[in-house]
């Protein structure tokens, strides 16, 4: 057994995307209180948690397939709650709520799909794919921003910015993993 996968330390990746997953709650409930700053903290904290779950699982070798399965699924609670409840207070346009609920749904939808029909799925993040997260925490950073009352960049560029890799990455993953389940269907 590599020294790696016996620290006591290995199993910190999740435990940090554990983490993330139980502060949706909290966030939910600060954006509904419109409570921006303190909403705003707890978003770049799961924000920043999230690069460094990555880093250290890739780093020190504590990859898994909890693991990975516990990072995006801590990235779509978030984001989409984020997303839908600030469009719901009007801080953020309801049609990018939806693009952003549309590909992680589709992407949902699609990873449940392989497991049915080709077998294991083993989470694998493009890189457009973690482009995409990271530009919509910044864009949920910079309407938070905005909405507390302090100096932000425009955040409509921004906004048809992630709608546009949320496209992109949602036709990214339709083609690869369609191209995966066709090879894994021709292997049989």
């Amino acid at each position: 057994m590599p020294a790696a996968s016996r620290s006591p330390w290995r199993h910190l990746p999740n435990a940090i995307s554990l983490l993330r997953i139980a502060l949706v709650a909290p966030i939910a409930w600060l954006l509904l209180a419109r409570a921006w700053l303190p909403a705003l903290g707890l978003i770049a904290l799961a924000g920043v948690s999230d690069g460094v779950d990555g880093f250290l699982a890739r780093r020190c070798g504590w990859q898994s397939r909890l693991g990975g399965v516990l990072d995006g699924l801590a990235d779509k609670l978030l984001l989409v709650a984020c997303f839908v409840l600030l469009a719901w207070t009007g801080v953020a346009p309801a049609w990018l709520a939806w693009a952003v609920c549309l590909r992680d749904a589709s992407i949902g939808a699609g990873a449940l799909l392989w497991r049915v029909l080709v077998g294991p799925l083993q989470p694998q993040p493009s890189r457009l794919s973690k482009a995409c997260t990271v530009l919509q925490i910044l864009y949920l950073l910079d309407v938070l921003l905005d909405a507390a009352g302090w100096p932000a960049p425009p955040s409509t560029p921004l906004a048809w910015l992630v709608a546009a890799l949320c496209a992109a990455s949602w036709l990214d993953y339709a083609w690869s993993w369609s191209r995966r389940a066709w090879r894994a269907s021709r292997e049989r």
